[in-house]
């Protein structure tokens, strides 16, 4: 039985991209659920592969589920349509895009076709992880969960709201009292010095 090993490259950083190892057997589904596992993404948008060619161009769709628009080919359904059905060439590429309103999109291409299995590797898996991939939802940092827990524990977000001037407190009850003094190079009235 075969195995594929695709790198699935961030579309907008190159140096990020995630491997992933699968056997020819199984489906775009699964390919699918592997590439959001390996980002740490969510299944909750819609999502689509072009098949593609060595520019990139974008080719017959193989779609989650048909969706309402139009469709130059009929499009293959992901759970319907193995993996090894699909590859034309040793180095068959494909355009993953995913969440239509963000338009996260991964550039997927065969780097490896191997006959042997690994016994102790789960088909499908991520198997190389290279860069800080994109946060799904707001920001990712490189301390990651990390700075949660520094955040916590120093109560960083406290100053975040407002700057208050140095010396500024809530109990100065007696700022009322006190006026400020104003300094001359005048000599007081009568005291009959002069300067």
């Amino acid at each position: 039985m075969a195995v594929l090993r695709f790198r699935a490259y961030y579309e907008e950083d190159e140096s990020v991209y995630r491997d992933i190892v699968i056997k020819h057997t199984h489906t775009f589904a699964d390919l699918h659920n592997a590439i959001l596992k390996a980002y740490e993404f969510d299944n909750k948008h819609q999502a689509t592969f072009y098949r593609s060619n060595d520019n990139w161009q974008r080719g017959r769709e193989i779609t989650l589920q048909k969706y309402e628009k139009d469709y130059k080919a009929e499009p293959l359904i992901m759970a319907e349509t193995t993996i090894g059905s699909e590859i034309k060439d040793p180095n068959q590429k494909f355009i993953y895009t995913y969440d239509f309103l963000k338009g996260w999109t991964f550039l997927v291409e065969l780097i490896n076709v191997s006959k042997e299995e690994t016994p102790k590797i789960a088909y499908p898996s991520s198997i190389r992880a290279e860069g800080i991939g994109p946060a799904q939802y707001g920001t990712k940092s490189l301390l990651g969960d990390k700075f949660v827990d520094i955040e916590e524990k120093y109560d960083l977000s406290a100053g975040a709201e407002g700057f208050g001037r140095e010396g500024d407190s809530d109990d100065d009850d007696d700022s009322e009292d006190s006026e400020d003094e104003t300094f001359t190079d005048e000599a007081p009235a009568g005291s009959g010095e002069e300067y």
